[in-house]
């Protein structure tokens, strides 16, 4: 992700341009929900002020697409290893329960520290804002 300052940088309502470089593909899934991408992105600048409910939850989701699983993880991120996780759910028809199960044992040979969320309600909130409430 690249922002670029457009207008003078002295100016406190500058406006950001947002560009996406394409290298995560977790992170273009929540550009996609979203429906911002290459060619429209820059019809959606950022203004400095507080973001609205949904903007925060954009940027929670790009955060979690950024941040490793457990410190030193170079294969997954959060958002990552959550939507990794509900497919499998999805594709062998596993119960919440399962899926909780799941996490228990996952959690228990993750390194400490991991930030893998650690039950079905919880990995189902965070994927909720881009229509992947499963």
């Amino acid at each position: 992700m690249i922002e670029r300052v457009i207008g003078s940088t002295s100016n406190a309502s500058n406006v950001h341009e947002v560009v996406n470089d394409n290298s995560n593909p977790y992170r273009n899934m929540v550009m996609d929900a979203m429906r911002m991408n290459q060619s429209n992105v820059g019809q959606y600048p950022i203004v400095k002020k507080e973001p609205n409910t949904d903007a925060t939850r954009f940027f929670d989701l790009l955060k979690d697409s950024d941040e490793p699983l457990w410190d030193g993880c170079m294969n997954h991120s959060k958002l990552s290893a959550v939507a990794q996780v509900f497919t499998i759910k999805s594709d062998h028809g596993l119960s919440e329960g399962s899926y909780d199960k799941i996490m228990e044992w996952a959690r228990s040979i993750l390194p400490e520290g991991n930030k893998l969320k650690e039950n079905f309600y919880t990995a189902k909130s965070m994927m909720k804002p881009i229509g992947l409430g499963y």
